[in-house]
């Protein structure tokens, strides 16, 4: 089995984590040990590469009055003062 030693907890996190282990019975390497197996198994296991994005349109009940240029602005660019 692996090991982690964390350094410079604050003396509130480690009295709040030894009153949690006195709840639920265990000792204070086994409750942070049953935190941390939680806190790993929440995390999704989502791929880095291959992600598709996925775009939804919501109508807020009227028409939009914005224009693509308006949105994207491409000719600001080569206009004196343009980002």
């Amino acid at each position: 089995m692996h090991a982690i030693h964390v350094r410079n907890l604050d003396a509130a996190v480690v009295a709040a984590l030894k009153q949690r282990a006195r709840r639920h019975h265990r000792s204070l390497e086994g409750e942070v040990r049953e935190i941390l197996a939680e806190a790993a198994q929440a995390v999704p296991d989502v791929p880095t590469e291959g992600r598709r994005l996925r775009l939804h349109t919501v109508s807020v009940g009227r028409e939009s009055t914005w224009s693509r240029d308006d949105i994207y602005a491409d000719t600001a660019l080569d206009e004196p003062g343009g980002r």
